[in-house]
């Protein structure tokens, strides 16, 4: 397998994520220039020495605007909230053309694009089966990107990924209000992958993984999002959140939380650490949160 060292990188949708992999790639020396929309966000990117790119990918893209030539892509911008297939993703690929080509593209895709196993252990090989509009956005955009790399020869290498948490992305806010969620027994599987096993994934995509190869990116110990909450309250000193049950849940449980509970699978991670080579940091979530409260106490 013929292994890529990163020379220069350009993060699409450099938010959370792009942010800390540029931080880390920046400590090695490797230019990095993040994509994102706002003034705020430019200014959050120039303060961890990753270089802006101000555009935004809900409008037309003049010629020319994306220099991805000799890159290495990262492409971790969302879909749009609403309608079909990801035409941000579409007007990427339509800069991404001869003369502007990168070098291989490492795709942030879904877990939902399997859809329900009924909880079962699944691996790559699972049939896609997409059971939310959220889902069958990211099929069609991982389906639009091997289509143009089939095109233009270009690499594709699509990191399957489900909820990620890290140092200021925990749900301390929610559990603090006493919000409540869906009790244990109720509740489907849930996967989850730490932030910077995630970004040492990306890393390990990009130098080596296969050509049109999807990678399920989690930890390996699926549980419950009640029991999540349960750690987290643990973990940062406070009570546990109030449950609710499944009949219970339309009335007292937001939108969001309810979309958790209609699909229960368990993640196969094998080839992200026999075929990518990836050593996880945090295989659970106990040590997952333990480093995320010692940097926040930092």
């Amino acid at each position: 397998m013929r292994q890529y060292h990163l020379e220069r990188v350009l993060v699409v949708g450099c938010g959370y994520v792009g942010r800390r992999l540029g931080r880390q790639l920046r400590t090695g020396d490797v230019p990095v220039t993040g994509l994102v929309r706002s003034d705020a966000s430019a200014a959050a990117l120039r303060g961890v020495d990753i270089a802006p790119l101000q555009l935004d990918l809900d409008q037309a893209l003049p010629a020319g605007a994306l220099p991805a030539a000799g890159r290495e892509l990262y492409y971790f911008a969302p879909p749009p909230p609403e309608g079909d297939g990801d035409p941000r993703l579409a007007r990427v690929l339509e800069q991404l053309q001869p003369g502007n080509l990168p070098r291989r593209i490492v795709y942030i895709s879904t877990s939902g694009v399997y859809g329900d196993s009924g909880g079962d252990w699944i691996d790559e090989s699972f049939p896609l089966n997409p059971g939310t509009p959220r889902g069958r956005r990211r099929l069609a955009a991982e389906q639009a990107l091997q289509a143009w790399s089939e095109q233009t020869g270009v690499a594709v290498v699509i990191l399957r990924v489900p909820g990620i948490y890290g140092p200021g992305k925990l749900p301390l806010e929610r559990i603090r209000q006493g919000l409540p969620i869906l009790r244990e027994e109720d509740c489907p599987y849930t996967n989850r992958i730490q932030v910077d096993d995630l970004i040492s994934a990306c890393c390990a995509a990009m130098e080596r993984g296969e050509p049109g190869a999807a990678y399920n990116v989690a930890d390996g110990h699926p549980s419950t999002m009640a029991d999540y909450f349960a750690c987290i309250a643990k973990a940062a000193g406070l009570p546990p959140p109030p449950t609710v049950t499944r009949a219970e849940a339309p009335e007292k449980l937001s939108r969001g939380m309810q979309a958790f509970m209609n699909e229960s699978k368990r993640l196969d991670n094998r080839r992200l650490r026999e075929e990518l080579g990836v050593e996880l940091q945090y295989p659970d979530l106990e040590a997952g949160l333990a480093a995320c409260f010692a940097e926040e106490a930092k």
